[in-house]
């Protein structure tokens, strides 16, 4: 009985063919580099330079951060907020930003409206500390206020923005600081509202967010209006 075999047309190929083949280390290090730097051109300088060229182009104020200025002189940007004393301006947002304690390596200390470090306290509507500091903040602002001792404050007055920057306030919360802001810079509380109505921002699109009051403008508007007193 004769054996049949079975012959195989197609070569098989050795392991030092396949070997030979593949990819030598060189080449996929050579072309792993290719692929990061031209990841790196694209998205690193030339995404970068065309965005920015683009908002310089058809936003320049916003593409420059907003800034504002009174006589030639930067004095802020509408963006960020920044702290203001005394009765006779308004005032903003609690901010809880912090800084790096220069006493303490690893350490942080509160450094209100810091710009270069944005951010909340991350407390929660439970939190001790928190609850200890909105409350403080309701009785000093009532008593800044000459208000009632049950006065209703608003909530924006008594508690830090999750950016600790807020540049805003609620309508709500300029009008209650009106009288002594009037009071402070001798005018009538209706030339007083005009300004708060001048520097209120409506809701974006219409739709988004809710009519708000930009504190440096404002204040700004105050100071041209009737110039604070120097002692």
């Amino acid at each position: 009985m004769k054996s049949s075999s079975l012959s195989l047309s197609a070569p098989v190929a050795s392991a030092a063919d396949a070997e030979s083949s593949s990819p030598s280390w060189g080449h996929l290090v050579a072309s792993s580099v290719r692929a990061a730097v031209a990841v790196m051109l694209a998205g690193g300088i030339a995404y970068p330079l065309v965005t920015t060229g683009v908002a310089q182009v058809l936003l320049p104020h916003a593409a420059s951060g907003s800034l504002v200025e009174r006589n030639g002189q930067v004095v802020g940007s509408a963006l960020i907020g920044q702290p203001f004393a005394g009765a006779s301006y308004f005032r903003g947002r609690p901010s809880a930003t912090v800084a790096p304690d220069p006493d303490n390596e690893g350490a942080s200390i509160a450094a209100p409206y810091n710009a270069g470090l944005s951010g909340g306290s991350n407390q929660g509507a439970t939190h001790k500390d928190l609850a200890e500091a909105v409350a403080a903040r309701v009785a000093q602002y009532r008593a800044d206020n000459a208000l009632a001792a049950d006065a209703v404050v608003p909530v924006d007055a008594v508690t830090a923005s999750a950016s600790g920057l807020d540049p805003h306030i609620s309508v709500a919360n300029a009008l209650l600081q009106m009288p002594r802001v009037a009071q402070a810079r001798r005018l009538s509380q209706e030339q007083v509202r005009q300004l708060i109505a001048q520097s209120t921002q409506e809701r974006t699109l219409g739709l988004l967010g809710e009519p708000r009051v930009n504190v440096l403008r404002l204040n700004l508007a105050l100071d041209a209006q009737q110039p604070v007193a120097k002692e």
